[in-house]
């Protein structure tokens, strides 16, 4: 089956200060997604982005945003986030004991569900709901900072989790995040990911867009 690559580089890094300016430089660089880190400073250690900040980022932009909430209690936050512009909600396992339930409810709400875990949760935690999902995010660091070491153990459980979707004919997206960075991000595509999440990588670089097509290219190569 062939793959289609997506980077989506993450707000977490952006600099509020240009926020125009730099969405604009990624969209006209050919990013796929903005990824938009939503953290309660409950479930995570840190404190970041709420509705309004979505509204702003869909007025500014034209990509897709994918919202990731570590969050507490996520349903809270469905009907708002996906009002100001979501086109995708991930929730975490971990704080979704009625996953499929919350899944079934973003999908009602118009937007792509989509389901994640921590790097120590057991992946059969999502196979209930694999063929229901539109997304299966792999945490390959622990949540709640921006430019961590990417965890190399990721690589096996991507393998893994394709797997899980295969084997349920999902056609799900597989996305990383965390660590995604040129050393990491061939190996990922290798194990079946096709969505890469790069916030530091993309904007910490002296040029974001031929990072991106850095990134991309990395991938393509491996194909």
């Amino acid at each position: 089956m062939s793959r289609t690559i997506r980077i989506a580089p993450s707000l977490l890094s952006v600099d509020f200060g240009k926020l125009a300016e730099e969405l604009a430089m990624i969209e006209e660089g050919g990013a796929d997604w903005l990824h938009v880190d939503v953290m309660d400073g409950v479930f995570v250690p840190n404190l970041t982005f709420g509705a309004k900040v979505i509204e702003t980022c869909r007025k500014l932009t034209n990509l897709p945003l994918d919202c990731h909430l570590m969050v507490v209690d996520p349903e809270k936050y469905f009907d708002a986030f996906v009002k100001a512009g979501a086109a995708t909600i991930t929730i975490h396992v971990e704080t979704a004991p009625h996953l499929h339930r919350q899944v079934m409810r973003i999908k009602e709400l118009g937007a792509q569900a989509g389901v994640t875990l921590n790097p120590s949760t057991s992946l059969e935690m999502v196979r209930e709901v694999a063929s229901d999902i539109d997304l299966l995010l792999i945490m390959s660091v622990n949540p709640g900072f921006g430019a961590q070491k990417f965890i190399p153990a990721s690589v096996q459980r991507i393998t893994r989790a394709r797997a899980i979707l295969e084997e349920a004919r999902s056609s799900a997206v597989l996305e990383v995040d965390g660590g995604i960075a040129r050393q990491t991000i061939a190996a990922c595509w290798r194990a079946g990911a096709d969505t890469f999440v790069a916030g530091n990588a993309v904007f910490s670089a002296k040029d974001p867009q031929a990072e991106i097509r850095a990134l991309r290219a990395l991938c393509a190569e491996q194909a």
